[in-house]
């Protein structure tokens, strides 16, 4: 896809965190406040849009700006969630700060892609993975400079991404599927954010980066071109709801109940009746013009319950949860972003019954 953003790419889209980064902020938090400022309930659509049905403590949940997080905006301004008899507060968060909440305690649920899920285990803030909204369809790619027509031509050359986030894994296993060995392509580590930058200066032939940092890199050179997105491996990149142990053990019933309104969400986005309010809903959220908007929706694929039913089978391969999430523990075993001894288990992450409604 070819979009440009038009708002800050400071914001990062679903990064797999160094476990450092994610133990750093854990501890910066311990002593006294997260390391990035968070935006929490200062959000007017979301304050007017909180249920306040049987209990005074609401379920609290931190989404960030990913179009399968924002989707939950619909359900905010739409009131779905207080006619399911929830209390429930979106919080609005920066990606990253939304997992130094998590693992302080001060969430109990977040948005993450299952591989930080991973990543936030292993740091010992463990989230249990009940549903997934979304897989990346296209949003997450590898843009290569005129010349680079394919993933074979690769070889030999450098390609920039910044190391140990989701787009080295992409990389990663794009050149693994093509059969193109790791060391033949010279990798140069570089902040996301100045990626089209560093591929305009000519001193790289691609790089790896997500939406709408793609769509300007695409920009910036002339006859760039996408040689390989996540739409070439779908389910090489869920995006997750992660409850803490505690909250769904006592709260099962609303995480249930939660499940529902998505199922109501991804049908609501999805009808052509009514994707175009869904879209204006979503875009606002997150200041971005409903056209550009529906581009990114469409690298997204939403997955609604029947869906996650299927993808929370225990089996190999990218079309399972299981699967899909053991290739990124491998991948981050092997790039060392955490120890085999902190490996979390995968099973104990995943819970494949609320999504049958137990």
């Amino acid at each position: 896809m070819v979009m440009v953003a038009e708002k800050s790419v400071t914001q990062r889209v679903k990064p797999v965190m160094h476990a450092m980064t994610v133990m750093a902020l854990s501890v910066g938090v311990m002593l006294g406040g997260c390391s990035k400022k968070t935006e929490t309930s200062t959000d007017p659509a979301a304050a007017s849009a909180v249920a306040t049905p049987a209990s005074n403590t609401p379920l609290v949940i931190g989404y960030s700006d990913w179009p399968g997080f924002v989707a939950w905006q619909v359900a905010i301004d739409k009131g779905w969630l207080k006619d399911a008899g929830l209390n429930v507060q979106f919080q609005w968060f920066d990606y990253s700060a939304s997992l130094s909440a998590f693992a302080a305690g001060k969430l109990d649920a977040v948005l993450v892609t299952n591989g930080d899920d991973l990543v936030n285990a292993s740091a010992g803030s463990r989230g249990i993975m009940v549903f997934a909204t979304d897989y990346s369809s296209g949003n997450d790619m590898i843009v290569a400079k005129p010349g680079i027509d394919k993933l074979a031509d690769l070889k030999g050359k450098t390609v920039a991404v910044e190391k140990g986030l989701v787009d080295h894994l992409l990389l990663a296993t794009a050149l693994e599927q093509n059969k193109i060995p790791a060391d033949s392509v010279k990798l140069l580590n570089s902040p996301t954010n100045e990626l089209p930058q560093v591929l305009a200066s000519g001193k790289v032939d691609a790089v790896a980066l997500w939406q709408p940092v793609a769509g300007q890199a695409l920009k910036a050179v002339t006859g760039s071109k996408a040689i390989f997105t996540s739409a070439d491996q779908p389910g090489l990149i869920y995006d997750v709801l992660s409850v803490s142990p505690a909250s769904l053990s006592q709260h099962r019933d609303d995480w249930i109940k939660l499940s529902k309104v998505w199922d109501k969400l991804v049908a609501y986005i999805n009808d052509p009746a009514t994707q175009a309010d869904a879209v204006k809903i979503m875009a606002a959220r997150s200041g971005v013009d409903p056209v550009v908007y529906t581009g990114y929706l469409k690298g997204t694929h939403l997955l609604d319950l029947t869906h996650n039913k299927d993808i929370m089978v225990k089996k190999d391969g990218f079309a399972s949860l299981y699967g899909s999430t053991q290739h990124v523990n491998q991948f981050n075993l092997d790039n060392s972003i955490y120890s085999k001894d902190k490996a979390p288990m995968i099973d104990s992450l995943i819970d494949p019954q609320l999504v049958q409604g137990n």
